[in-house]
């Protein structure tokens, strides 16, 4: 059986596919690896030296020293996604912090069921151009937290606002939802949303 001209035409353009592909392929798993060192270039850069799964050493929190003294008030939020059973919440509302000291504030949680139940924190700062200023240096978001039936826990955190926060930003708001966290699988378990 002799192949047709239109035959002979598509074999050449597949293998161009095939191998255009496969290059795409090879690229993205090349730039996969090469994301490391180049996040790890981006922090030497900035300035941001990441330790433990996003929090800030305490040791590298350096800002330039300035004379000014300057405060910000910080909204504390809080939320708990419907597949986990606890009442969380901040110990505090507000609180006017001096930008480039250390402040403190505690999150409280009870785990309302009747089994332990593992939680995961994810925070989120606002407005989101202000996140790079707020250091977390402790924080219950670095690690998975577990909950008794019926515990209730003081979770800390501790932050410092750099004093590059722009000088227009008076409101910061620190927030935290927390999803259950499922220990088979490593992921969170977020409730259905439909």
């Amino acid at each position: 059986m002799s192949e047709t001209s239109d035959q002979k035409k598509t074999r050449p353009q597949g293998r161009r596919l095939l191998l255009t592909l496969a290059g795409v392929a090879l690229g993205m798993f090349g730039f996969g690896f090469a994301l490391v060192p180049l996040y790890d270039i981006f922090c030497e850069v900035t300035g941001i030296r990441l330790i433990d799964n996003g929090r800030v050493s305490a040791s590298e929190v350096q800002f330039e020293p300035t004379d000014e003294e300057r405060w910000v008030t910080v909204h504390f939020d809080a939320a708990v996604d419907r597949g986990l059973p606890w009442e969380f919440g901040p110990s505090e509302k507000f609180m006017k912090v001096k930008v480039g000291e250390v402040s403190e504030t505690l999150y409280l949680a009870q785990n309302q069921s009747s089994e332990a139940v593992i939680g995961h924190a994810v925070p989120s700062v606002a407005p989101a151009q202000a996140s790079i200023y707020f250091a977390k240096t402790e924080c219950f978001c670095f690690t998975q937290q577990r909950l008794e039936a019926g515990e209730s826990q003081e979770m800390p955190v501790r932050f410092v606002i750099d004093p590059a926060l722009p000088k227009n930003t008076k409101v910061l708001t620190l927030s935290y939802r927390f999803y259950k966290y499922d220990e088979e699988s490593g992921t969170l378990a977020k409730a259905d949303r439909s």
